[in-house]
């Protein structure tokens, strides 16, 4: 049985580390996810010639599920790959952790890519990506099992949809299915970038409300267009029944059905990478809730998972077994 069944990008991620005057060079907003074409990648790619880059399979919920997964959950995710090197990494990575897949993922049409990311990451840890989607653009509620979310604990989906007309109605369509079968829906809104930009298509998304919404403190002002958090919180939690707000360093906010609210103090770590650490900090916060901790207790576990990753590269673990280990750990 699904527990959680993820619906998002397929991204392979490649990591390199930059100055941030090439990132000033390139025009470039340093911390920010910007949507690109492969013509622009090829570019940015070019312009780091000699620079060492790392290779992994990244998409937001993606990460998310595969913590999940990891942290001792089983799961489902649907997305779209192209049959190409990166979409055959992405598959054999998520088939091997025992994450079911739907069976129209890898797309046999002609002169399509699948979705890459070049995450460029600064001396003080910062990320700043450049993604080009591919054929993830044309994920649609076509690609969706109905009885699989039907029968899951809770769909988690992530905000980038909204970037994409095909993936806000995937989501839409998914969430209702949810929501007529009583399963909880978790949202991410993923980038600041989507709040600015794409809001209307992530209100479609959230649709009448949902009942976990995860965040970090830049979307959640963005969202409320205020500069207080305790404001903007206020306004998140008209639209979820719990809001999990991720506030870097000092942890996260927690804000439970009943609207008790409490701080969850971070842990003190050197940060090397902080791509993905709001991926896992979700996925281990699902895991928890699904194993029964509190909203609280939860949130003290994600963020002891998001402490942990970012004092190393990649926004995943390097094993399925590391997340085993960090669970343990923190027990």
């Amino acid at each position: 049985m699904t527990q959680i069944f993820g619906l998002g990008n397929a991204i392979v991620d490649v990591e390199v580390h930059v100055k941030d005057s090439f990132l000033a060079d390139q025009g470039l907003p340093k911390g920010q996810m910007t949507l690109v074409d492969s013509k622009q990648v090829s570019a940015l790619t070019a312009a780091l010639d000699g620079s060492t880059m790392q290779r992994c399979s990244g998409g937001s919920a993606a990460n998310t599920i595969f913590a999940a997964q990891g942290f001792g959950l089983q799961t489902s995710y649907t997305c779209k790959v192209a049959d190409d090197i990166n979409g055959r990494y992405f598959l054999e990575e998520m088939g091997a952790a025992g994450i079911g897949l739907n069976p129209s993922c890898l797309s046999s049409e002609a002169g399509v890519s699948s979705g890459q990311c070049l995450v460029m990451i600064s001396d003080d840890a910062e990320r700043t990506m450049c993604t080009d989607l591919g054929i993830s653009a044309s994920l649609a509620a076509t690609d969706l099992d109905e009885q699989a979310i039907a029968a899951a604990e809770v769909f988690y989906v992530e905000g980038y949809l909204s970037s994409s007309p095909n993936g806000t109605e995937a989501a839409e369509v998914a969430r209702a299915i949810a929501q007529t079968s009583q399963v909880q829906t978790a949202v991410s809104l993923s980038d600041i970038s989507m709040v600015t930009i794409f809001k209307d298509n992530l209100q479609r998304i959230l649709g009448n409300g949902v009942h976990s919404l995860f965040c970090n403190e830049e979307e959640a002002l963005a969202w409320a267009n205020t500069d207080r958090l305790d404001v903007a919180i206020s306004e998140l939690k008209d639209i979820a029944r719990e809001v999990f707000v991720t506030v870097g360093a000092r942890g996260s906010i927690v804000v439970d059905e009943h609207g008790r609210r409490q701080e969850s103090p971070g842990l003190a770590v050197t940060p090397i990478d902080t791509n993905g650490a709001g991926d896992i900090y979700a996925g281990a916060c699902l895991a928890a809730r699904c194993q029964g901790a509190d909203p609280f207790n939860a949130a003290k576990f994600a963020n002891h998972a998001a402490a942990h990753l970012i004092t190393q590269y990649g926004a995943r673990l390097k094993t399925l077994q590391a997340y085993a280990e960090l669970k343990h750990a923190f027990a």
